[in-house]
């Protein structure tokens, strides 16, 4: 199953500053849901297109070595599952139903962050995309490009009035089982209303 995800946005309420100023993590998030709006927009200021025909965050080369997948539990009008993000496309495609948070917060070390968002972004790298072009040091650019990406998930929320955090801390080979795709999990952003 495939769904159009709404529009994105070029505009909004907040300015550029004031995001960077009002920029934090945060790790509590309120038992709401997120709106189809809200997750498209992240998604799209993640790794979709911009004016030029280019994905929103920089990549050395245009390697672009990312796959973005969604873990929702909580989000208006579409069910909890694990989604694959078309950037391309700007669409979301449904691997498989079902809430995984359960699974994804044992792989995360118990964080309470991934357990309680209504939305986990996940970031897996495929690191030959970049190598094959710059070799061992195609690694140090994907990471690079990993930033500039999760900087993007962090305006963005913050200029919607919601939180994020990035978590790097879990065991690689329980993500991957638990996600059952091919590349390696680098980066998890926990996206929620703030609690705090």
């Amino acid at each position: 199953m495939e769904l159009k995800l709404p529009e994105p946005k070029t505009q909004g309420e907040m300015s550029v500053e004031e995001t960077i100023f009002k920029r934090r993590s945060i790790r509590r998030y309120r038992e709401e849901s997120l709106t189809l709006g809200e997750l498209s927009q992240i998604l799209w200021a993640a790794y979709g297109i911009n004016a030029w025909g280019k994905r929103t965050s920089p990549s050395a080369g245009a390697r672009y070595p990312f796959e973005v997948y969604v873990v929702v539990s909580n989000v208006e009008g579409l069910t909890p599952g694990f989604y694959h993000y078309d950037g391309k496309r700007h669409v979301l495609k449904l691997i498989r139903e079902g809430d995984l948070r359960k699974e994804l917060v044992q792989a995360c070390l118990g964080q309470k962050c991934v357990a309680t968002a209504p939305v986990n972004i996940v970031m897996v790298a495929h690191y030959e995309r970049t190598t094959s072009k710059y070799g061992e040091r195609g690694i140090r650019y994907v990471h690079i490009d990993a930033g500039h990406m999760g900087q993007n998930i962090y305006l963005q929320a913050t200029a919607l009035g919601l939180g994020t955090v990035a978590v790097g801390a879990f065991r690689d080979d329980e993500v991957k089982r638990v996600l059952d795709v091919e590349g390696d999990p680098l980066y998890i952003f926990p996206i929620g209303r703030p609690a705090e």
